[in-house]
């Protein structure tokens, strides 16, 4: 009995482990993201956009007012300059080797170009670079078989009827990391059921020193109009833990001018 017991454990670990399981997309979910981009571009490709904007940013108690250039190259660049009561501070983001990051700065308005720029945790360069602009997001994915698309349901969010579909990343040959990747990478979008028209994203940041900490952040979209044959939302939110923190309301927009990558330098 004992041989024999001994003979079937080896056998057990003679045998190769299940290979993993890779996860796909639902195919609900990927026709919802390219109804929606057709929604939004129909035949007009869009690599690049720039945006005018006046901004109000509210911190607590205080609001300050100011302007904004928004800008966005790909799925994986962007640049947020905003001038505010006589402060300056860009947000940057970029890929380099496939691997995100970002960067920001802050100093008075006259000073900018020569502040310091502060790195950004890695963990919070996961999701969309341009998550002011949904047509250059993740929904834009959908024959990138590194986007996993997953339809939620039909429900209602902030009051309105949606279609909810859910967007994460996987790194095919990090195998260890794949989980951590998922969760820092996931997009939730919320579109309009009759004009699939984003209207929201949400998605999670956290502490630069803990990446186990979720804040809530949701971008609203509103007062879509046809620019160049392109659906742009003029008012955008950005939302802290249920709280705006971010009023933009877009004044002029630019397509496919050209944008150097240099203008998403992090250094």
């Amino acid at each position: 009995m004992r041989l024999v017991a001994v003979l079937s454990l080896l056998a057990i670990l003679a045998c190769p482990s299940p290979a993993q399981v890779v996860p796909t997309s639902d195919p609900q979910a990927l026709s919802l993201a390219a109804q929606s981009i057709a929604a939004m571009t129909g035949k007009t490709a869009v690599s690049d956009i720039t945006l005018n904007a006046t901004v109000t940013s509210i911190a607590g108690s205080d609001n300050f007012t100011g302007t904004a250039v928004l800008q966005a190259k790909g799925t994986a660049e962007s640049r947020i300059d905003l001038n505010l009561n006589g402060t300056a501070r860009s947000e940057i983001r970029a890929a380099v080797g496939g691997i995100p990051n970002g960067a920001w700065q802050k100093a008075n308005a006259a000073e900018i170009t020569s502040a310091a720029m502060q790195p950004y945790a890695l963990h919070n360069c996961w999701t969309d670079a341009a998550w002011f602009f949904p047509v250059l997001t993740s929904l834009g994915q959908t024959s990138n078989q590194n986007f996993i698309f997953s339809y939620i349901g039909s429900e209602q969010h902030a009051g309105f009827n949606v279609q909810h579909i859910r967007v994460y990343q996987v790194i095919p040959q990090d195998t260890k990391g794949r989980m951590q990747t998922r969760r820092l990478s996931t997009m939730d979008f919320y579109l309009d059921p009759a004009s699939s028209l984003p209207m929201a994203a949400a998605f999670t940041a956290h502490p630069d020193d803990d990446m186990n900490t979720d804040v809530l952040m949701e971008i609203r979209f509103a007062d879509y109009r046809v620019v160049n044959g392109i659906q742009v939302p003029f008012h955008v939110q950005r939302l802290l833990n249920g709280g705006l923190s971010l009023d933009v309301v877009v004044t002029n927009v630019v397509f496919n001018s050209g944008l150097s990558d240099s203008a998403f330098n992090v250094q």
